[in-house]
C-alpha cells in the first residue's frame, strides 16, 4: 500500500510534517477540523510538501526523521534546495569535531 509524507503550514506560521495512505481523505481531514489536535487548533492549513512511497512504513519512517529537522532545513526540503538541504545536513557541532579529530590521532599515532 502507498504512503505518503506532507508538510502543511499551519495559521501559526509552523511546520506540521505527517503521514498517510490517503492523502486525499488526509487533506480533507485537516481541512474540516478532524484530523490531528495540532491542526485542529491552528486551521486552516496548506499543503506545501508531498513525498510518495510504496509503502506506508516508509513514509511513516520519513515523516519522523523529518520531524527531528530545523524550520530552515524543512524550507529547504520544501523549496528543493538540494544545496542548502546539503549544507544544513552537515554537523556544526565542535565537541564532535574535537571527538572525531582525537580518534583520528589516536588510529594514525599506533
Amino acid at each position: 500500500m502507498k504512503g505518503y509524507k506532507y508538510i502543511l503550514l499551519c495559521s501559526n506560521g509552523l511546520y506540521y510534517t505527517g503521514s498517510t495512505n490517503n492523502l486525499e481523505r488526509r487533506m480533507n481531514e485537516h481541512w474540516c477540523g478532524q484530523g490531528p489536535n495540532y491542526t485542529k487548533k491552528h486551521p486552516p492549513v496548506e499543503l506545501l510538501y508531498v513525498e510518495e512511497f510504496q509503502r506506508i512504513d516508509q513514509a511513516f519512517y520519513r515523516e519522523k526523521q523529518i520531524q527531528g529537522w530545523s524550520r530552515a532545513k524543512k524550507e529547504a526540503l520544501i523549496a528543493r534546495d538540494t544545496n542548502q538541504l546539503h549544507h544544513l545536513s552537515k554537523c556544526n557541532n565542535l565537541s564532535h569535531f574535537s571527538h572525531f579529530n582525537k580518534q583520528e590521532n589516536i588510529s594514525t599515532a599506533e
